[in-house]
């Protein structure tokens, strides 16, 4: 099947390399003229895992590739897919400027009957705007679809290729057709392509993620009671976790979510419900907890340097939002960064694969670093913000004889308190024991 991407951002890119995985033709379309340069000569321009192995592998068979010119990938396409921004306006909306543009300059264009697939994450109703759009000046049959993504940074390849679902917006017979057989490849193993009409599936996708992220500031919660009661969090999630109408996944406590998604997400259904004259009260919760989750270890670095932050050197492990990712978006790791700056602390900073996305916004600000013992030198503290592999069993023989001060500030829970207590830490983690060393 001939399928265009219009957009090769993250959803973009993974969307469009995977399509071409199963034997599709397509053509991914941007207006970024540098980045589809770097694409067209077989340079990748996301870090996700496994995902360049595909990429190479489908430029090389000539079943992917870029263009800039939006006439020229839609071309004999059966299905354009819409994978564009939707950042959040000021009023916490999200922005449909970039999709509804495009609708626009697809109408003339279509020669033949096309379904346009929003795979953006966009509003309830955002179809029929697009429908709209594209009407006004298309000559063919057309259909608009809802098809939103459900892919997680780190893993997206796999989710893709293994989705637990599909979720199709559509109630358009024909339409249901193409995309049912588009899918079939990807739910061999029996998971299921649920069927709906647009705005059921415009609003799934914020209702998973806001309850998702819901369920992470729940836990957060319980973690900041746990440390004024004197509970251990590990054990109560444990606990809650092996309840099967709860589930294990997404109770980890920490310093809050961030990502791309999440936190727009979150805002842009509070904002939906508001416009429906609707308060969503736990949403707006949700808002205010994490905000204040992601910077709650600062009150521990002040209070164990009595004040005194200034001169002090801390060393950051991790930067991006996540592990698996080079995505900076939301990330916890920078508004501690920002804080800690502000009471004249020296960053030493590094995260396997986000540096260069940290300093293009924050330039020398910070230092950086090849490796978390690189940062450690010297330090009097190290900060752990997100959670890579490679952190959780450091060599702390070789780190005793580094840090110039043997204490951890742990926003992730990375480490045993036994493990912390022989070594001779002071740790200070999320809704556990304070640890204050030797």
């Amino acid at each position: 099947m001939k399928i265009a991407v219009v957009g090769t951002g993250y959803v973009g890119l993974v969307t469009g390399t995977c399509f071409a995985e199963t034997g599709n033709t397509v053509t991914c379309v941007d207006i970024d003229k540098e980045k589809v340069k770097k694409l067209q000569n077989g340079t990748i321009t996301i870090y996700e895992p496994g995902l360049e192995q595909l990429f190479e592998r489908n430029i090389k068979q000539e079943r992917l590739s870029f263009t800039t010119d939006l006439a020229e990938g839609i071309k004999d396409a059966k299905i354009i897919f819409l994978a564009l921004p939707t950042p959040p306006g000021e009023d916490g909306s999200a922005d449909l400027k970039y999709i509804l543009k495009v609708a626009d300059d697809l109408g003339p264009l279509l020669s033949d009957y096309t379904v346009i697939v929003d795979k953006s994450t966009v509003p309830v109703g955002t179809a029929d705007k697009v429908h709209a759009k594209i009407a006004a000046h298309a000559k063919v049959d057309f259909d608009v679809v809802s098809n939103p993504e459900f892919l997680r940074e780190g893993v997206a390849v796999e989710d893709f290729m293994k989705p637990d679902r599909v979720v199709i917006g559509t109630t358009s017979p024909r339409a249901r057709k193409i995309m049912e057989t588009l899918y079939a490849p990807y739910v061999r193993q029996g998971n299921p392509i649920i069927f709906m009409d647009e705005r059921s599936a415009e609003l799934t996708k914020y209702a998973a993620n806001a309850f998702l992220a819901t369920k992470i500031t729940f836990m957060n919660e319980i973690a900041n009671v746990c440390e004024l009661v004197g509970a251990d969090v590990d054990a109560v999630r444990k606990g809650v976790g092996t309840d099967s109408r709860i589930g294990k996944r997404f109770l980890f406590p920490g310093i809050g979510y961030g990502g791309s998604c999440f936190p727009k997400d979150v805002q842009a259904l509070a904002k939906s419900a508001q416009d429906a004259q609707y308060d969503f009260r736990i949403l707006r919760s949700v808002m205010d907890v994490n905000e204040d989750q992601k910077t709650r270890l600062i009150a521990r670095v002040k209070e164990h340097f009595k004040g005194h932050l200034k001169g002090k050197s801390i060393a950051f492990w991790g930067l991006s939002f996540k592990p698996h990712t080079d995505d900076i978006r939301e990330a916890p790791a920078l508004y501690n960064i920002e804080a800690l700056l502000q009471e004249g602390v020296t960053v030493r900073a590094h995260d396997p694969e986000a540096i260069e996305n940290v300093r293009r916004i924050m330039g020398d600000k910070i230092q950086y670093f090849e490796t978390p013992y690189d940062a450690a030198e010297g330090a009097d503290a190290i900060f752990i913000s997100t959670e890579w592999p490679e952190f959780r069993t450091p060599d702390f023989e070789k780190l005793n004889t580094i840090l110039k001060g043997k204490v951890i500030f742990d926003g992730r829970n990375l480490y045993d308190l036994d493990l912390m207590k022989d070594q001779g830490y002071a740790y200070f983690s999320i809704g556990r024991e304070v640890i204050n060393g030797k």
